[in-house]
């Protein structure tokens, strides 16, 4: 776990968001299922492996007051909260954890990731994630992971593809496939990675 956590700080402690694959500078797609939930402003919303996404941003510019992100990079949520000033930052709830270690004091209304969970590899690491979103995610899920057709690594790192098909089944026990789609993301350097997005209710 502490290995993981020293990557990602270095990561981010050396690198601008134009030198990593990950950085969007609208997240469409995310904003666009999230927008088709119709959530009340005042829903809790949670952002895992949020780092240092402007996803925040665009939340809080749509008036959503409930915002937690969440990120095992210490040094990444700092720049989030850098990059919005004081007065938004303060806003919201900024959580530092792996999340196979979370241990969320709330319960959630959206729990929303796009591109952390494709990081855990293992059966341990990936069963210790479903545990924790279907106890403390009351309503809706939304995860977006590298396809089957996009990259198998990511920031020097083994990541886990998914298929539409195998993403119902992982999440499929305590949550019901609402839809999902694919996304080619190009990157600030101008290459192309396929994501697989799925929204999912609560059973």
């Amino acid at each position: 776990m502490a290995e993981r956590k020293n990557h990602w700080e270095t990561v981010y402690l050396n690198k601008s968001p134009e030198q990593v694959s990950w950085t969007q500078e609208e997240p469409t797609v995310s904003l666009e299922m999230i927008k088709g939930l119709k959530l009340e402003k005042s829903a809790k919303i949670i952002d895992v492996g949020g780092g240092d996404s402007n996803l925040v941003d665009f939340l809080l510019e749509e008036g959503y007051e409930n915002i937690t992100v969440l990120d095992i990079s210490t040094k990444a949520l700092e720049k989030a909260q850098q990059r919005l000033g004081i007065e938004k930052a303060s806003k919201v709830k900024w959580i530092a954890s792996d999340i196979v270690e979370f241990k969320p004091e709330e319960h959630y209304d959206l729990w929303h990731d796009r591109a952390a969970f494709h990081f855990l590899t293992t059966e341990e690491q990936i069963n210790a994630y479903i545990k924790i979103a279907e106890e403390f995610a009351d309503r809706y899920l939304v995860v977006g992971t590298f396809s089957d057709n996009g990259p198998k690594k990511c920031s020097g790192l083994e990541i886990t593809q998914y298929s539409e098909e195998e993403m119902a089944n992982v999440f499929g026990e305590d949550f019901e496939k609402m839809y999902c789609i694919e996304h080619e993301h190009v990157t600030p350097f101008n290459t192309k990675q396929n994501f697989v997005f799925c929204s999912f209710m609560k059973k």
